[in-house]
């Protein structure tokens, strides 16, 4: 199935084969990362009704409970299975976009979600471009929040079965998609803390989503064939998650991270530096002046 011109076809066949739809919603730690991410979330969203874009919102799972929490959910994604799913969610329009190339106005929504395409874009400056796309279309004074996969999380999630094809991830982040899971880039909280400032953002707070009991988790799961869903384990690895995030040390133990920030009020927005644009009423996405915004064919919104 075609998506987007320019997202990585390896990308589009990944999701294209699984089961994105049941992914947060039949595992323990999908279930895991689902509520925390919501419970996040909901700390820093405006209040209902706001106007939110999922940028690569997959097939809705997080739009689902945004519309039902009384907000106004427009979500963006590649694939078009993904698209014609969410479209299906009452409440929530869909469409098929890039992350680096939004087709939505100038200081449009209240708040933007990037909860995908991060870590789907290889070059960094690809994500500077999708993280000023961001900030193009979310009002000044907006919220904006990116997720990323840790870069520590294939060492402790893969490596007793595929330890070959985790032994580049710690250095460089780069995932080929051999194994596991699709071409992506694995980021450290540092990483993702700094591009978030590159692309103009004030300094954001990063969460560990999962915490750092997702593995035991996962673990059990897998190996002895338990449903944990409910159970004491998975109930005291979400507490746990919930402990950890005022310690920074922990975040990176998490499989998911979130970054959090608010874009600059209007009168700051109006400063060009490095990596920001200029916000001028009815301007285009083309009209975006960005740092190291050239792309390539590798990444996915």
């Amino acid at each position: 199935m075609s998506g987007v011109h320019g997202v990585h076809p390896e990308i589009l066949d990944f999701y294209d084969r699984s089961d994105e739809a049941g992914r947060l919603h039949t595992t323990a730690t999908g279930i895991l990362e689902l509520e925390r991410t919501r419970e996040l979330l909901r700390r820093h969203l405006p209040p209902a009704p706001a106007r939110v874009l999922d940028v690569g919102g997959g097939t809705g799972s997080h739009a689902r409970w945004l519309s039902e929490d009384g907000h106004t959910v427009h979500l963006v994604d590649p694939v078009p299975r993904h698209v014609a799913q969410a479209a299906e969610i009452p409440g929530v329009t869909a469409e098929l976009g890039d992350a680096r190339a939004l087709a939505e106005a100038d200081d449009s929504f209240d708040a933007v979600l990037l909860l995908g395409p991060l870590y789907h874009l290889h070059e960094r400056a690809d994500r500077l471009t999708a993280l000023a796309e961001a900030r193009r279309v979310v009002r000044p004074g907006g919220l904006i929040a990116a997720a990323a996969v840790s870069r520590y999380s294939p060492l402790l999630d893969y490596a007793a079965t595929v330890r070959d094809g985790v032994r580049p991830t710690p250095g460089h982040g780069q995932h080929s998609g051999e194994r596991g899971f699709a071409h992506a880039h694995f980021q450290t909280s540092a990483e993702l803390r700094g591009e978030l400032v590159a692309s103009g953002l004030p300094e954001p707070t990063v969460y560990g989503i999962e915490g750092p009991g997702w593995v035991a988790v996962k673990a059990i799961t897998k190996y002895a064939g338990i449903d944990l869903i409910g159970s004491s384990l998975y109930e005291a690895a979400l507490a746990a998650a919930r402990l950890a995030e005022p310690h920074p040390a922990l975040t990176d133990a998490s499989a998911h991270m979130l970054a959090v920030t608010h874009d600059r009020p209007a009168a700051e927005s109006r400063q060009e530096g490095p990596g920001q644009r200029v916000r001028s009423p009815g301007s285009s996405p083309s009209a975006v002046v960005r740092a190291g915004s050239s792309r390539g064919s590798s990444g996915s919104a």
